[in-house]
């Protein structure tokens, strides 16, 4: 019998356009990882409100990863923590940007939360990206999740 982890993995391998999203009652940071290392690009608590489900169904139909508010909250801080300790600064500015896109929002959606310019909003992801040294924001929510210390 598979577990939740090895059927996510086999999915991806076999299906690799195909997004899985894990709905679960099991709060663990661990568990969490072991998840989006295996390529699921949502997870979401049984617990949350019913709101989180859609948003992360619709979030993953636009290809976009989504973690519902206490686990992208969670490894964004590990992630911005790690940063500063290894001497990535990264701005205030592009830190909120960061985390915004890390919640699943879109340039769009970010410009009216700020209350900046899609163009604006575009470079400071852009610079983000760059001191960071990935390519895509899919590579940049992957690489924070990394950077948090989640790891198998």
């Amino acid at each position: 019998m598979l577990n939740g982890v090895e059927v996510t993995r086999q999915i991806r391998t076999r299906l690799s356009g195909t997004e899985v999203l894990v709905f679960t009652m099991h709060e663990s940071d661990t568990l969490v990882a072991e998840f989006l290392q295996a390529g699921a690009r949502a997870f979401i608590l049984k617990s949350e409100p019913t709101e989180q489900l859609v948003a992360g169904v619709k979030s993953l139909a636009n290809h976009r990863p989504y973690l519902a508010g206490q686990w992208s909250e969670r490894l964004l801080e590990g992630f911005l923590q790690k940063q500063t300790e290894n001497g990535g600064v990264l701005s205030p500015r592009e830190r909120v940007i960061v985390q915004l896109i890390a919640e699943g929002n879109s340039n769009k959606e970010m410009s009216s939360i700020l209350n900046l310019s899609v163009k604006t909003i575009e470079s400071h992801r852009s610079a983000a990206m760059q001191k960071l040294h990935v390519s895509s924001v899919a590579a940049l929510v992957r690489y924070a999740i990394r950077r948090a210390g989640y790891r198998r």
